[in-house]
């Protein structure tokens, strides 16, 4: 009888836990724009619809959360059949690489992606394929080069998660069009709700084509990001597949109430929609108007800007961390992503915004 302890498997041992935005700062808080919630929370229709079924907690949530199902394919014009929930789209994403990849398997992910993506190939003893890209932007030519014998899934994200950067349409079907029809296709929406002008959200062909996947979910412009809800559009046999990987009862029974009554509430999502574009767009002015320091924002169609600082000098990204935490604004600092240079700063509320804004101009001119 061996002695040593259980070992784990190599390629959980190559994983890194996923570190989340931070929620707490050297002084008390004064903003949270690390983790791009919605800052307006969720509509009081979904508030309600939760009340209402609070004391139903001793029973088993619906496993198929089929009334979400409907409602979402009533609202997106979608067959409910082509549709599946998770805890989520993290919980969908992962689902996909097990369903489909391995040991011995590619995955496919941009350079600046989701950290979850290379989680989620890890997690099965696949290979991530890391692409570069061009100026924080994905590369549709790079990504179709990648594709080998071995690749079984490709996730792109657009907007793209943590840079807020746009493909355009012509560009995520031409994609679609070059992808072989055996290698999985993940298109991550999360963020889709805060696009403005044309915009391939996939909806439409995941439901015909066999090998597209497109994913979004209730924890951005739905406030619910608490609820964990995600949910996927995708060929009958891709959702028979990630059926047989799904947890049992995965969405809550209060998620599941809060999603169909925010799908309902049109007047609140627009409300939110409207103000993070004009709150993006004013703070975007603000950043540029320290570009003789070296800070530049990276156009972003999501609810948060990532901002470039110089790599070296009175003025980085790390020392504006440091000084906005001590201020009790927290941003993301992604050199925990390989991206020492930048800060993610998540829109808030308007005064949230306006004070993030007015510190990061005191570091910069306390700093010069």
């Amino acid at each position: 009888m061996t002695s040593t302890a259980p070992q784990m498997k190599p390629w959980i041992e190559a994983m890194h836990a996923y570190v989340p935005g931070k929620s707490s700062a050297g002084a008390p808080v004064v903003a949270k724009l690390s983790s791009n919630e919605n800052p307006w929370g969720p509509s009081p229709m979904a508030v309600a619809a939760m009340q209402a079924v609070i004391a139903e907690g001793h029973r088993y949530p619906d496993p198929g959360s089929t009334a979400l199902r409907e409602a979402l394919g009533a609202k997106y014009g979608v067959n409910p059949a082509h549709i599946i929930c998770g805890t989520g789209s993290d919980e969908i994403l992962h689902m996909i690489a097990s369903s489909f990849a391995g040991p011995g398997d590619e995955i496919i992910h941009v350079r600046h992606g989701f950290a979850v993506y290379e989680g989620a190939t890890r997690r099965v003893g696949a290979t991530p394929v890391v692409v570069p890209d061009v100026d924080y932007t994905g590369d549709i030519d790079a990504i179709l080069a990648a594709i080998t014998p071995a690749t079984r899934v490709i996730y792109v994200a657009n907007p793209n998660n943590p840079t807020g950067t746009l493909l355009p349409a012509a560009e995520i079907r031409r994609l679609i069009a070059g992808v072989p029809a055996n290698v999985v296709l993940v298109l991550d929406c999360a963020y889709a709700e805060f696009v403005e002008g044309e915009y391939e959200d996939g909806l439409a062909l995941a439901q015909t084509l066999a090998n597209l996947v497109v994913t979004r979910t209730f924890s951005k412009i739905h406030g619910l990001a608490a609820q964990r809800i995600g949910w996927a559009v995708a060929s009958l046999p891709i959702i028979a597949a990630l059926d047989r990987v799904r947890g049992p009862f995965n969405v809550t029974t209060t998620g599941q109430a809060a999603a169909v009554a925010s799908l309902a509430d049109d007047a609140h999502l627009a409300m939110v929609r409207r103000e993070t574009i004009r709150l993006r767009q004013w703070l975007a002015g603000e950043i540029a108007s320290l570009g003789n320091a070296g800070l530049r924002a990276i156009p972003s169609a999501a609810n948060f800007i990532l901002v470039e600082f110089p790599e070296e000098g009175p003025v980085t990204a790390a020392g504006a961390n440091a000084w906005l935490l001590d201020h009790g604004i927290i941003c993301r600092y992604l050199a925990v992503q390989n991206m020492p240079r930048t800060l993610r700063i998540s829109i808030g509320t308007e005064p949230e915004t306006r004070t993030v804004a007015a510190a990061l101009r005191d570091y910069v001119e306390g700093a010069a």
